[in-house]
């Protein structure tokens, strides 16, 4: 499980760590900065979540512990040069929803490979579930993303949010991020 703290203060962060939580997830890389004191005083490992964009790999290399959101080939090359030998997941694009990121489902296994190839440890897959149709429509998703990691022999499916995590982990997720289940909800940004 991982604890989203974003939207939340400091507070979140402590109350993860108490409950035995050993990671939180960040979308934002300024309020990561804001907490990463806290995560590292708890020992929480400190996963990247959000949209990533090259200018933010500089201000979070060092910081973060495992970056799920590598979609493109300029991110792998960013991120091996500012942050060697770290952890990624690759986001896939699943839904087909514009707007949302992630590497086209054709394409992951050549992202996986660049990674690879530029010194990054790919643990696994992240993907998010389809914005509307209720956590039902996220199964054929899932499945998908499941099937892949297993195809390229990884080890970490995250996906699956508070409103989907039960199919998600019906279909396969040995990592579900949950915000809302347990913090409860945010004030809008």
């Amino acid at each position: 499980m991982l604890a989203v703290t974003k939207g939340f203060g400091v507070d979140a962060v402590a109350a993860a760590a108490t409950a035995g939580i050993a990671s939180i997830g960040e979308n934002y890389a300024q309020e990561l900065l804001t907490k990463l004191d806290a995560a590292r005083s708890a020992g929480l490992d400190v996963h990247f979540i959000g949209r990533l964009q090259s200018n933010k790999i500089r201000q979070l290399a060092g910081a973060v512990t495992v970056w799920e959101s590598i979609d493109r080939p300029a991110l792998v090359a960013e991120l091996a040069r500012r942050d060697p030998g770290t952890t990624v997941l690759v986001q896939v694009a699943a839904t087909g929803e514009p707007g949302k990121g992630g590497c086209p489902a054709d394409g992951v296994p050549a992202l996986v490979e660049q990674a690879r190839a530029a010194g990054l440890h790919v643990e696994g897959l992240m993907a998010v579930g389809p914005t509307v149709g209720g956590p039902e429509a996220a199964r054929r998703t899932f499945r998908l993303v499941r099937r892949m990691v297993d195809e390229l022999g990884l080890s970490t499916c995250s996906m699956g949010m508070t409103d989907d995590l039960e199919v998600a982990v019906e279909e396969g997720s040995t990592e579900v991020r949950l915000g809302t289940a347990l913090f409860g909800r945010r004030e809008p940004r």
